[in-house]
């Protein structure tokens, strides 16, 4: 089988690749226009996909994706093909999930307001303000592999966890329910902390919107470290001038880049990352050992590990 790479890869992880079986070739495409002029020969890419490409793939049956989300390559062409999508997802609940209490943190021990008034004189201020996380509930949208790493790390906290799924998921005994999306805002007006872990999808595309922070209580925080446009940016700059929440942690933003002089930047009851949770020294690691076992299940004709449902979006 021929499997063409459209990113950089370390030496030993193409190395990996290669010893995946003997009727493994790896070829890399060193820039886009080479790209187009290999996907012909190939059975798997590894990498991003776009319609150029889909068109003159003559002979390719899975894409891996190196992100967790793919709701960037789910064109119509290639959603209606036989084509099979895998993605990263699985392989980075970890990072996300510190990264999402990193933020956190930042806001509920007053961190951020530190680093950013740079005075000894507000310490008090700050200590009125600080929460433990102790017998606090978070609820979690999306109980997938973020979502779960979220839950496992929080109850270490002493935190009640509830959680929405559209999907009947294995719920962890560190959950203490998980509902169907009916019940979302019976969610959020429940939640000290709301944390977004849900795939881009139609039906998650603004699905904070004023509806969903006028169900959530007042002194609420909303963590958001997948995708931004699942939070509606009117909605949320609304909700945190107008006291509807108390504040937000994001790694993900509803335009990214998020412009220099954007409005977001400078509330002081936000905490922004530039979409950086995704950074991890393990993370190839994880996804080369994921995609070496999918070549196996895929030449025995097995389910593939992380495989994306594309009508789904997840």
């Amino acid at each position: 089988m021929n499997i063409l790479v459209t990113i950089e890869l370390a030496d030993r992880h193409l190395e990996q690749l290669r010893g995946a079986g003997e009727d493994v070739e790896v070829t890399v495409a060193a820039s886009s226009e080479e790209a187009l002029e290999l996907i012909p020969d190939a059975d798997i890419l590894i990498g991003g996909l776009n319609l150029d490409l889909y068109r003159r793939a003559e002979r390719l049956r899975w894409v891996q994706s190196w992100g967790a989300g793919v709701d960037g390559i789910l064109f119509k062409e290639f959603v209606e093909s036989d084509i099979r999508l895998t993605s990263a997802k699985g392989t980075v609940g970890v990072h996300l999930s510190e990264h999402a209490i990193a933020l956190l943190l930042s806001l509920t021990r007053g961190i951020a307001q530190s680093v950013r008034e740079t005075r000894w004189d507000n310490r008090m201020s700050i200590r009125k303000a600080s929460w433990e996380l102790i017998d606090r509930t978070m609820g979690i949208v999306g109980l997938g592999g973020t979502g779960l790493d979220l839950a496992t790390r929080m109850a270490a906290f002493g935190t009640r966890i509830i959680a929405v799924d559209p999907e009947d998921v294995d719920v962890p005994a560190c959950v203490e329910s998980c509902w169907k999306m009916d019940r979302f805002h019976e969610m959020l007006g429940q939640s000290d902390i709301v944390a977004v872990c849900a795939p881009l999808t139609p039906d998650t595309d603004g699905l904070f919107d004023d509806r969903a922070f006028d169900a959530m209580q007042d002194h609420a925080l909303l963590i958001n470290v997948t995708r931004g446009r699942i939070v509606d940016e009117g909605a949320l700059l609304a909700a945190l001038k107008g006291g509807k929440i108390v504040g937000a942690g994001l790694d993900v933003t509803p335009q990214e880049p998020l412009p220099e002089d954007h409005e977001l930047w400078s509330l002081p009851n936000v905490v922004i990352t530039p979409h950086t949770a995704g950074g991890s020294p393990n993370r190839d690691d994880r996804l080369l050992d994921l995609i070496t076992a999918n070549i196996e299940r895929f030449r025995k004709g097995e389910p593939l590990l992380s495989e994306i449902d594309k009508r789904k979006g997840y």
